[in-house]
């Protein structure tokens, strides 16, 4: 036992950090960075090739005259992907749901949501556009939607939730037994201990992966292009055809950055909010 009349040592005093301390690695960074990327420039610059690269890829006057028809093909890719984004967050979880249930009764359930798993998952989603993109309007069935724009939609949603409802199910099996077990004793079933107690935990936990997967699908919906839909990459491509200069493709992969950056800098945000999160928890 301690005594009680010793007083507990003081806390340590904060140390304040001078100027030179605060600035000096703000500083090395951004010279270290600056001579890099200097040197790479001057590399490529001086390159016996590069006057006729730079009117090729980096011409403003091709850039310019292609701007408009690659942006209205962007728009395109915009609402491809916040459509199919809504969808496959909202079915991959309810496979994620049936596969998590528990008991005899809800086997086809599970063995439904396994087997959908495991060929969207085993298949490309570039084959799987182009055989629903391509084949089933082919087929000019009464009554059903013959748009490859539609078609190439439905392919990147069946293979997205696929992956997704892995990622929903990693969040579920980390939520401990203790919180079914909980669940049950007050009298709930099964899926109202998903829809209450398990779902928001699990959901909780797989954020940072949910904005990874949006990153990837914002670049896949690019893929649109190989089965003829007007979106940006392909209306980069026909200008290309056309002129010979590939400038209208480097507007179109800076309009993909614009789009995707930011959702990089949110995943990566979020993944440390959840990693203090955890942290705290564990302290």
């Amino acid at each position: 036992m301690t005594d009680p009349d010793v007083s507990a040592p003081p806390p340590p005093a904060h140390h304040r950090l001078t100027a030179r301390e605060r600035w000096t690695p703000v500083l090395v960074s951004i010279i270290s960075t600056g001579v890099v990327f200097g040197l790479a420039a001057w590399w490529i610059t001086s390159s016996p090739q590069w006057p006729r690269f730079r009117q090729q890829f980096f011409s403003w006057e091709h850039l310019e005259a292609s701007f408009p028809a690659v942006l209205s093909g962007f728009w395109v890719n915009l609402r491809v992907w916040i459509v199919s984004m809504i969808l496959i967050m909202l079915i991959s979880l309810v496979f994620a749901g049936l596969r998590s249930l528990r008991g005899p009764w809800f086997a086809p359930f599970r063995m439904f949501s396994i087997l959908y798993i495991d060929i969207f998952r085993g298949l490309p989603a570039l084959l799987l556009m182009l055989l629903l993109g391509l084949g089933v309007p082919a087929l000019q069935l009464e009554g059903v939607p013959n748009s490859s724009l539609f078609w190439g939609s439905v392919a990147l949603i069946l293979s997205y939730v696929a992956y997704t409802a892995e990622v929903y199910r990693s969040g579920i099996e980390a939520v401990h037994d203790s919180q079914r077990a909980a669940a049950k004793a007050l009298g709930l079933t099964q899926w109202q201990t998903l829809r209450h107690a398990i779902l928001p935990q699990a959901v909780r936990n797989v954020v940072p992966a949910l904005l990874n997967l949006a990153v990837a699908l914002q670049k896949d919906v690019a893929l649109l292009t190989v089965i003829g839909v007007r979106e940006a990459v392909r209306e980069a491509r026909i200008y290309t055809a056309q002129t010979f200069n590939y400038s209208s493709l480097i507007g179109a992969a800076i309009l993909f950055m614009v789009a995707s950056i930011p959702m990089a800098r949110l995943a990566d945000w979020a993944t440390r909010r959840d990693q203090e999160r955890r942290l705290q928890r564990t302290m």
